[in-house]
């Protein structure tokens, strides 16, 4: 939700144009709230699918469908009215990202629920499925945002232009082959599994691009990370973007799969990344958005920073616990004088270390829900000046 509405109010920006449907957009929030609340409750209840990234059952699949669909006719729409208009290739980022979530949850629901695929192609297509839908929605969203609230915070464009162009395109092209790495070793042919590690690797070029073009956009400028909260949620993205891809090209050659095919860790530590990349910059968005929405600005700088720290440390305990913990039950397994039974135990400290991480993330979302409450409520700052995680210290001594 807080993706979407993102990427509505940055493609009415680039395009300068206002908003067009508004009671279609606010028909898609309505069923999109509805849906996730009737599935998550037959889920609880049960009613579960089984397969990742598809639980929730098929009459919820319909109402959830209709409001994709919603967006995407939203996302087109605007590029439509605004061929002529600056930023348009902006723009296109988050078009893009609008057209491919429908169709690839209207691909999901047809191949497993329609007509539906038996045996080792289900493992095939809930990857495709996943690992399409983490990249192409939530990187290709995290992209887009990043690019624009860097350059708009620091108050400077975009150091290269052509390089964003090539970063967003190679990684539209190289991730989205990148899902068959979790079937190393599978009866799959081996020309797919070849093909998707050699993507895995090419991602590295759109992840060089990126990080190279934000850090060139940011020299100069990187004390301004101390003080605005809009600003080092972006920044810090493509660092998390360059680390987690690192360790997915290692994790992903046929050679590291002799530690980690029998434990999901470092899958689950590949597959985060779009995930927490997409984290930093949404909140860092929000951090942006809000004040503009409501027209007052965050109370309470402390709390800003109290949620991006327990945030940034929940994500890195979650992603050390399950890579550490992942190679250590891989080793354990294929070590065959130590009890299956005994080498389950041995991961308990690095799952308690995970759930550790789980809680650090709860609290800070905690701490956004109830300061983002204050500023629903009317309760913020009046200020024109924007609230920074530290205050800024005066150049001369008559400034005070």
């Amino acid at each position: 939700m807080a993706g979407m509405g993102t990427a509505v109010w940055l493609m009415a920006r680039l395009c300068r144009a206002t908003l067009r449907f508004p009671l279609l957009l606010a028909a898609g929030a309505v069923f999109w709230n509805v849906g996730v609340l009737i599935g998550v409750c037959a889920i609880l209840l049960g009613d579960s699918t089984g397969f990742q990234w598809l639980e929730f059952p098929r009459y919820v699949a319909a109402i959830l469908f209709c409001r994709l669909h919603a967006y995407g006719f939203l996302g087109g729409a605007h590029v439509s009215v605004s061929a002529r208009r600056p930023n348009l290739h902006h723009a296109m980022v988050f078009a893009r990202a609008f057209l491919c979530v429908p169709w690839l949850y209207a691909a999901g629901q047809l191949i497993f629920f329609v007509v539906p695929v038996q045996g080792v192609l289900q493992s095939a297509v809930t990857w495709w499925y996943a690992n399409n839908l983490l990249f192409l929605w939530f990187g290709a969203i995290a992209l887009g945002t990043a690019y624009y609230m860097i350059p708009k915070v620091i108050g400077r464009p975009v150091y290269s232009y052509h390089l964003a162009t090539i970063g967003f395109w190679t990684y539209a092209l190289f991730s989205s082959w990148t899902g068959m790495t979790r079937l190393v070793d599978g009866p799959f042919p081996a020309w797919m599994i070849t093909a998707s590690i050699a993507a895995t690797i090419l991602t590295m070029i759109p992840v060089a691009t990126v990080g190279l073009n934000h850090h060139l956009t940011m020299q100069g400028y990187f004390p301004l990370m101390r003080y605005s909260p809009t600003c080092v949620s972006p920044s810090s993205a493509p660092c998390l973007t360059q680390s987690f891809s690192v360790i997915g090209v290692l994790i992903s050659l046929r050679s590291g799969c002799e530690l980690r095919e029998f434990h999901p860790g470092e899958h689950r530590v590949y597959a985060s990344w779009p995930v927490c990349v997409f984290h930093h910059d949404d909140f860092g968005s929000m951090y942006y958005i809000v004040p503009r929405l409501v027209g007052r600005e965050w109370r309470y700088g402390s709390l800003i920073k109290l949620h991006f720290w327990a945030s940034a440390y929940g994500i890195g305990l979650m992603t050390l616990m399950l890579l550490a913990g992942g190679f250590l039950q891989g080793a354990n397994l294929e070590n065959p004088a130590l009890p299956f039974s005994e080498s389950i135990e041995t991961l308990l400290p690095y799952l308690r270390g995970r759930s550790l991480a789980g809680i650090l993330l709860t609290v800070s979302h905690f701490i956004f829900a109830y300061h983002f409450g204050l500023m629903l409520l009317g309760l913020g700052r009046t200020s024109t000046v924007p609230t920074f995680l530290t205050r800024l210290k005066p150049r001369h001594p008559e400034a005070i």
